[in-house]
């Protein structure tokens, strides 16, 4: 018998004390805004105790949504969310929320997380980009993760991004999808992508093996603004956290890196510095022998198969909300100006 909540209405002052080890006498629970935790379901608790520790907490849960809670459950992202709190995340470099209690029942994939709350700190805006002091923080995030994770030696067995369910499941993304946007953002597409939507389904599987041969490393795999905080009052060099752990996966350091730089830096900001070989360099300063000619590479073939996903998400946005017609076109605008630029879709 389940004995932890898994919706927000099943929380009790009982179980958040013996959860969090305090003695809770109140509490209430704050719903984010429209968007927040689209996989799964985000919100803040309130707490009232006479102790000194956090006025707050994050609770995360299962989605209400039967449609998204079966995206989720056909990748087992509540399984790999859960996994990397308990089993990952004190083996890596990288900062994320703290997890303070973490329970799941691995059939149905009922769960519930109580996570910090990084409230305090600023979160990213993919629509509005970043500066460039911000992506070299991500960058240098990244590079603690990948070199704390190389070979993935010391970490429990990951799921392979290059897996079958992956596999269809992009190919079935991009070809909904393709046709949508090349409707609705045609004036973003480069003439270098025509045929795109012909090729790209057919060469899925290959761009996926060629990333995930060695050497790999955890990848977060939904590295984009929205899912970054940016801590203004770190001392020293900007810092940053990353939150949504939930399509951790071994693959090529390039895909975090290439889905970042290629959908969430504005071109502007690519312009100003060579941020590839400010990551290898950071990388390498951690002790990871890896060559840059092979960075590059992988980079390319990482940034053109990560065009599915800016195809899925912008093929699949609710257009009657503002922001999201403004995502939809910033991530697959930025995504194929970026391959233009690479010479990628001659990789097809």
């Amino acid at each position: 018998m389940r004995s932890f909540p898994t919706h927000p209405d099943q929380l009790s002052i009982e179980w958040l004390s013996s959860a969090l080890g305090r003695r809770i006498s109140d509490f209430s629970v704050e719903y984010l805004g429209e968007g927040a935790g689209l996989l799964a379901w985000v919100m803040r608790i309130p707490l009232v105790s006479s102790d000194e520790g956090p006025p707050s907490v994050m609770a995360k849960f299962p989605s209400p949504s039967p449609e998204n809670r079966a995206v989720a459950s056909g990748f087992d992202m509540y399984q790999r969310e859960v996994g990397f709190y308990r089993d990952v995340a004190p083996h890596v470099s990288i900062r994320a929320p703290r997890c303070l209690h973490a329970d799941i029942e691995p059939v149905s994939g009922d769960f519930v997380l109580l996570l910090e709350d990084i409230g305090h700190l600023r979160i990213g805006d993919q629509v509005e980009g970043c500066s460039l002091e911000e992506a070299r923080a991500v960058l240098r995030a990244l590079a603690g993760l990948h070199a704390s994770s190389w070979q993935a030696q010391g970490l429990p067995k990951l799921v392979s991004q290059n897996n079958e369910k992956q596999i269809q499941g992009m190919i079935g993304g991009f070809e909904a999808g393709w046709p949508v946007v090349s409707s609705r953002f045609e004036d973003v597409i480069p003439a270098s992508a025509r045929g795109v939507g012909e090729r790209m389904p057919g060469a899925v599987a290959r761009l996926l093996e060629t990333m995930c041969v060695e050497p790999i490393c955890l990848s977060h795999a939904d590295v984009r603004l929205d899912n970054i905080f940016f801590d203004d009052a770190a001392s020293g060099d900007l810092e940053v956290a990353l939150v949504d752990w939930q399509s951790i996966c071994t693959s090529a350091p390039e895909q975090d890196v290439a889905y970042f730089l290629t959908q969430s830096v504005p071109r502007d900001v690519l312009a100003k510095d060579d941020l590839l070989a400010y990551y290898h360099a950071e990388l390498t300063g951690h002790g990871v022998d890896y060559d840059l000619v092979t960075c590059r590479e992988r980079f390319r073939v990482s940034a053109l198969y990560l065009l599915c996903y800016a195809v899925t998400i912008a093929g699949t946005l609710d257009l009657r909300n503002e922001r999201g017609t403004q995502l939809g076109r910033t991530l697959l605008g930025n995504s194929l100006a970026a391959l233009d630029e690479l010479d990628a879709f001659e990789l097809l």
